[in-house]
């Protein structure tokens, strides 16, 4: 199923939930698009006149799946349309007016879980950001026997005898702390969707030039938008992956982990290079009192080059 065809697809089924009216939603429509210099400070009292109906109707759902289920589509009609929009020019405007409308709806529809709790991130936006630094200064030394490097015993491969499928650990993870049950083929999808992300300059340039921890914040927006791209192919764990943040919160970063290593393993074999930069190590062998014979061990992954 295209993306297109998805979200009308999305549009329907929220319909048949009838928890919001079209003439709600035209309502707000109306006091949305005003004109700049026809809006004023309770336009937005009106708007939230407008929502209060859908969000009486979906605190009235009793099935606490059924409220789970409209939030997961709206959230995936929302996110849907608004990457769309950025690549389709639409011209139907019922489309643009739901979107707004569900767009603002969406803060107001409680979790399922204990709403007298405040959850942060259900209703702000991080938009900035800055690294600031507390302290600097040298790091101390204990004093105390040399230590020394010990060579490799043996060559190989090093790799486990047990190693596992790429991006098996983030099925193993979801099934455990969500109960669901993903399979190879779900765990398949992950691994297009790293496949596709490895192939980005924006992706590769990002790998190469951050940490992982930066690495991970440039390029979240980005992972979004290919699973929505590919919905059609997942539509259970894209849904579940953009509704439930503790969801995404789980998968990113083992999904951003394995991307960012892909990239920085493909650049070092590319250049016959090792992946990680080089260190030196700095080692002493006495050889009367007071006196030591320096040397410096050259220690990368990969290998050791005295």
């Amino acid at each position: 199923m295209s993306a297109p065809s998805k979200l009308e697809t999305l549009k329907h089924e929220l319909d048949q939930a009838q928890v919001d009216h079209w003439s709600e939603v035209e309502a707000f429509a109306q006091v949305f698009y005003k004109p700049t210099e026809w809006q004023g400070p309770v336009d937005l009292a009106h708007m939230q006149r407008h929502l209060q109906p859908a969000v009486d109707r979906f605190k009235g759902i009793t099935d606490e799946g059924k409220r789970m289920e409209f939030r997961e589509k709206l959230t995936g009609y929302v996110q849907v349309y608004s990457f769309l929009c950025q690549i389709i020019p639409y011209a139907d405007p019922d489309l643009e007016m739901f979107y707004s409308y569900g767009r603002f709806l969406l803060p107001h529809l409680p979790l399922g879980r204990d709403t007298t709790i405040v959850k942060v991130g259900d209703e702000v936006a991080l938009q900035y950001y800055r690294l600031e630094r507390v302290s600097s200064g040298a790091i101390l030394m204990k004093e105390g026997e040399t230590q020394y490097v010990k060579s490799p015993t043996d060559v190989g491969t090093g790799k486990s005898k047990d190693e596992k499928a790429p991006l098996s650990e983030i099925i193993e993870v979801l099934n455990e702390r969500f109960g669901t049950q993903f399979t190879e083929e779900d765990r398949l999808f992950f691994q297009q969707i790293k496949e596709k992300a490895c192939k980005s300059e924006q992706v590769i340039q990002t790998a190469l030039a951050n940490s992982l921890d930066k690495f991970e914040l440039g390029v979240r927006k980005l992972i979004e938008d290919l699973m929505i791209e590919r919905m059609g192919e997942n539509d259970k764990i894209v849904t579940r992956y953009m509704a439930d943040r503790d969801f995404q919160g789980s998968a990113f970063p083992i999904l951003a982990k394995e991307i960012f290593e892909t990239v920085r393993q493909s650049e070092a074999d590319s250049k016959g290079t090792p992946p990680v930069s080089k260190r030196y190590l700095r080692m002493g062998r006495k050889v009367s009192p007071g006196q030591f014979d320096e040397r410096y061990l050259l220690v990368c992954r990969g290998c050791a080059d005295p």
